[in-house]
């Protein structure tokens, strides 16, 4: 009620000036001045301006690119991006896996020739315990690329010597090779598969982004305050703003 009063007195005082030569605006002023109004007033000052920034697309990509869903999260629409973080989970639980069994084929195939065909594997590369799969030994080896004049091609006997006991072991061997291998090759497509699911979070998350701008510049910014105005000469009046953006 005291609010109102003073409302009042202010408006009277701008309408009726008076002739006194007493300043009864001067007074009234003194006396909002010292009254819980002007603390009122200021508490009524209230501002709710939306300042929320856009987000980047680039920031979303380079998101998902390093961790799928990461993008998404970004854009806060990770309730779509995590079934891409699951597929990479997965992918990777997958490439660890395989990358696991293929070692351990690659050193069991190793270790074979070592026993059955008196292999000494140090220092030997892939395009050796390939061809060792393929021939009984080292003698019928270097006759077979003597033949065909690839001279360059053929193996120094004492340090790539091989000599399987059996066909039979030769064969085994072959395949135990061939699984470990296989498995390597493999490998290719679960890096295509990661590359892809990366690729489908990007494309997902630059259109939550897009869509999260969107909502943004739909969203209406408005301002409300109520203040006092003191001039010079002039009566105290009472300010009331409110602005509204698109």
């Amino acid at each position: 009620m005291k609010i109102f009063s003073i409302l009042i007195l202010i408006a009277a005082t701008t309408v009726f000036p008076q002739q006194n030569k007493s300043n009864p605006t001067l007074e009234l002023e003194q006396e909002i001045k010292n009254s819980p109004i002007q603390n009122d007033l200021n508490i009524l000052a209230y501002t709710n301006a939306v300042s929320t920034k856009k987000k980047s697309t680039g920031s979303a990509i380079l998101y998902s690119l390093l961790l799928p869903g990461m993008g998404e999260l970004y854009a806060d629409g990770y309730n779509s991006g995590r079934y891409f973080t699951i597929v990479e989970g997965i992918l990777w639980g997958t490439y660890i896996g395989m990358t696991v069994y293929a070692n351990s084929k690659e050193n069991d195939y190793k270790a074979f020739a070592t026993t059955f065909a008196s292999v000494n594997k140090e220092g030997k590369d892939e395009t050796y315990f390939a061809t060792i799969g393929e021939y009984d030994n080292i003698e019928y080896y270097n006759d077979q690329k003597a033949l065909e004049r690839n001279f360059d091609q053929m193996y120094n006997s004492p340090n790539f010597f091989w000599e399987w006991q059996s066909t039979e072991d030769r064969r085994t061997y072959r395949s135990m090779w061939s699984s470990s291998e296989q498995t390597y090759n493999d490998l290719r497509f679960v890096v295509g598969a990661m590359i892809l699911n990366r690729v489908a979070s990007a494309i997902n998350a630059v259109r939550l982004v897009s869509s999260y701008n969107n909502r943004i510049e739909e969203e209406i910014s408005w301002n409300l305050s109520v203040g006092l105005k003191n001039e010079i000469n002039l009566p105290t009046s009472v300010n009331l703003n409110f602005q509204t953006s698109f």
